[in-house]
């Protein structure tokens, strides 16, 4: 299941619905750079629940075509340049949601639902800028109980980085249960890891409950600090100068162009 990470990048093609990760659950940064070269375009992103440098990365190389998230952000390094850019210029196609709306549409796909309901919307913005969300009233109340239907989310593809995988093809992502909704929701799944260990992550009790089974993995890719410039759990902290700079150099196509051309993505061993 090892694979390289221009092949892996090989697996994502022109038109896929591709979900990523919260920027602090753990992002394949090492992949971004593949994806650029690979090209595969009008992508449709699912950021679980928010985007942040991957995504304004793919968004700013014209791979993207619509993006699907509850907020689109840089966090203390401020907006995503280059999609609000792109929302500017009307580039991309936006699907305003809520964080738990995503985990939702997510949930609905891995129990083989074609949708969920939920109230919390009842009230927002949001409905009416989701013309896919349908507003009904519950069937099993016996006064007016409006609920929003959420279609499920079938992603094509889920890109993820986690600490550890066995050569076995399982993949220990600890407390972060958003990767296993992602994993879980999509037809295939590519992870990127720190190190590969040769004993079982299901075998031990301490790391089984933690740990997604290769059922769910198509794909491993080696990428020591594959998750740079953020940081992951128990490895290594958020790189937060290299966050800045990327915000300062992607205010301009060019500055973005120059950013993605140098080695200024290459995390240091």
């Amino acid at each position: 299941m090892l694979k390289d990470l221009h092949e892996l990048a090989r697996q994502v093609e022109d038109g896929m619905c591709v979900v990523l990760p919260v920027d602090y659950a753990g992002v394949s940064m090492a992949m971004t750079r593949p994806l650029i070269s690979h090209g595969a375009r009008n992508l449709r992103l699912v950021c679980v629940p928010t985007g942040g440098l991957q995504a304004d990365m793919l968004i700013g190389a014209g791979l993207v075509g619509s993006v699907e998230t509850s907020a689109m952000s840089l966090g203390e390094a401020g907006g995503a340049p280059r999609f609000n850019q792109a929302v500017k210029d009307g580039t991309i196609t936006i699907h305003d949601a809520t964080c738990p709306a995503i985990h939702a549409g997510l949930l609905a796909a891995q129990k083989g639902s074609p949708f969920t309901a939920m109230r919390g919307l009842i009230g927002t913005d949001v409905l009416a800028n989701r013309p896919d969300w349908r507003v009904i009233d519950n069937p099993f109340a016996e006064s007016p109980d409006p609920v929003v239907l959420i279609p499920a989310i079938h992603p094509d593809i889920a890109i993820f980085h986690a600490p550890v995988a066995d050569r076995f093809g399982n993949v220990w992502i600890g407390r972060r249960r958003e990767l296993a909704s992602m994993a879980y929701a999509s037809k295939n799944t590519i992870v990127t890891v720190e190190r590969i260990v040769d004993h079982s992550l299901l075998a031990d009790e301490q790391s089984a409950a933690g740990t997604l089974p290769a059922l769910y993995i198509s794909h491993i890719g080696l990428a020591p600090r594959g998750a740079w410039p953020y940081g992951l759990w128990g490895e290594y902290p958020v790189d937060g100068a290299e966050l800045l700079a990327y915000a300062k150099a992607a205010r301009s196509a060019e500055g973005f162009a120059q950013y993605v051309g140098s080695t200024a993505m290459e995390p240091a061993q």
